[in-house]
């Protein structure tokens, strides 16, 4: 019954993975303009955060979405279950999903026992399962990565669908390795073969040859897209359309690159004014910006450039000249 309240509510077998600082209402926003069926996933929320601040109350950035955006999964990170039981309450209203982040390699969260630390602690992850469980009437679900040091992910995983998660979302590295080395995607498939629950492989997608690797080698059931969709937030959609139908859509060229960049800037600008929204979009400046001549100049220029005019300049300059 779990199951088939999950594969109800996505139809489709690609997700956006959270990313803190980077997949905010407007990457899902681009994201949703193609994929109209993928499931996006919101930036980390503390669940201190909420208990501190919000009360209840919704309408601030980090939870601004649109009725279009569904589905849509809220991540909520913690080690509280009071307070993971609490957010789970606050968000319900908003979210299709609420899923716990357990897969954070970064310290800050980890010292604070939040993130991957949890992989450690497999009792109190099970709490915070459960926890969220009882504050929701949405599905739950959980990332997490292979293990912290050693590698516990399957009986792990087994533990949160015990717990009454059900749907899960793997990067295939521990926490030891970060984002170093490569996604080992063939060590998911113990996990598939272990747990009744949607599995969906994650860690170094970025193109529609690896989603076809990594589901091949992991026999997951879906993937999930991170840092592949900066720069271009056509990824999901064209792996989807190969995934449904065999048909593999061009990626975007540098016309295409510079206007998506535009409209990316415009609408941060938008939601969080001139200057900070200009400042919010330098770090996707990278992803953007490269694979041609003179790009790290370019990015040199852009990153330290606040006029928004003298911005815009440079980039349709890109497309009025050779520079391939």
């Amino acid at each position: 019954m779990q199951e088939n309240r999950v594969k109800k509510l996505i139809k489709s077998r690609v997700s956006l993975a959270p990313m803190a600082g980077i997949t905010d209402y407007v990457l899902r926003s681009l994201i949703r303009k193609y994929s109209k069926t993928c499931l996006i996933t919101t930036e980390m929320i503390s669940s201190e955060f909420l208990a501190q601040t919000l009360q209840g109350r919704s309408g601030t950035e980090i939870l601004k979405r649109d009725l279009n955006h569904s589905p849509i999964s809220y991540q909520i990170s913690g080690h509280k279950p009071h307070l993971m039981n609490l957010a789970a309450k606050t968000l319900s209203p908003t979210a299709d999903m609420i899923d716990i982040n357990m897969g954070c390699p970064v310290n800050k969260v980890v010292k604070g026992q939040d993130g991957c630390a949890l992989m450690k602690n497999p009792n109190l992850a099970s709490d915070l399962v459960k926890a969220v469980k009882d504050g929701t009437d949405k599905p739950v679900s959980v990332k997490f990565r292979l293990g912290y040091n050693t590698m516990n992910y399957v009986e792990f995983g087994q533990k949160m669908q015990e717990a009454g998660a059900e749907f899960i979302t793997i990067h295939a590295r521990t926490r030891s390795q970060m984002y170093s080395g490569k996604a080992n995607w063939a060590l998911v498939k113990s996990l598939k073969e272990n747990v009744d629950i949607p599995v969906f492989v994650n860690g170094d997608i970025t193109s529609i040859e690896s989603a076809v690797e990594a589901l091949e080698k992991s026999k997951a059931d879906g993937v999930a897209i991170g840092r592949g969709a900066l720069g271009d937030p056509t990824l999901l959609y064209r792996i989807e359309r190969y995934l449904s139908n065999g048909e593999k859509l061009s990626e975007p060229d540098i016309t295409e690159k510079m206007a998506l960049l535009k409209l990316h800037l415009d609408e941060e600008i938008k939601l969080r004014g001139e200057i900070t929204g200009i400042k919010f979009v330098r770090k996707f400046y990278p992803y953007y910006l490269s694979g041609f001549k003179n790009a790290k100049q370019l990015r040199t220029k852009l990153v330290v450039e606040e006029d928004y005019n003298t911005i815009i300049k440079t980039l349709n300059s890109l497309t009025s000249s050779p520079v391939l």
